[in-house]
């Protein structure tokens, strides 16, 4: 069986781009147990209420869904387990600065896998404010518009 090759997004964060300024990227493995990576490849998994923390050193991933696997017997995950994130030590030393700085938080946007092994990118984000929610949304809507006049207009 020939390896797998590309990327393939399992889940994404789409309330993280709509609750958070996104300041900074980071791309980190993650380490799974067996029925946990079944699971993710059948394409079954939530970062809504998920977050990352530093914590002795290390990275954490927290609140994200991963159901259990429905093949699976007792050797089965907890579907909602803390999971150790694989980042160089100079990117969890920036992460735990920024953090410990106040006001950002590490949040996880999209779950997928790369060349057959299981990936999450995360960013370090800053909560909005309501206006600042209002005002993207205002300027989303502006760029439809302005996309729609100019389809409309060549036509």
């Amino acid at each position: 069986m020939p390896r797998e090759t590309g990327r393939k997004v399992i889940a994404q964060n789409k309330r993280a781009r709509h609750d958070y300024l996104l300041e900074d990227t980071f791309e980190a493995g993650l380490v799974l147990q067996g029925t946990e990576v079944k699971s993710l490849r059948e394409g079954r998994a939530s970062l809504v209420d998920g977050y990352a923390s530093i914590d002795g050193g290390e990275a954490w991933l927290l609140n994200v869904h991963i159901p259990e696997y429905s093949q699976g017997t007792w050797t089965n995950h907890a579907a909602r387990r803390k999971r150790k994130l694989l980042l160089n030590r100079k990117e969890i030393d920036k992460l735990a600065a920024k953090t410990k700085e106040g006001g950002l938080t590490i949040v996880p946007l999209t779950l997928y896998f790369k060349d057959g092994r299981a990936k999450v990118e995360i960013a370090l984000a800053r909560g909005k404010k309501d206006w600042d929610k209002r005002q993207s949304l205002a300027e989303q809507q502006a760029k439809r518009e302005m996309a729609r006049a100019l389809r409309h207009r060549n036509r």
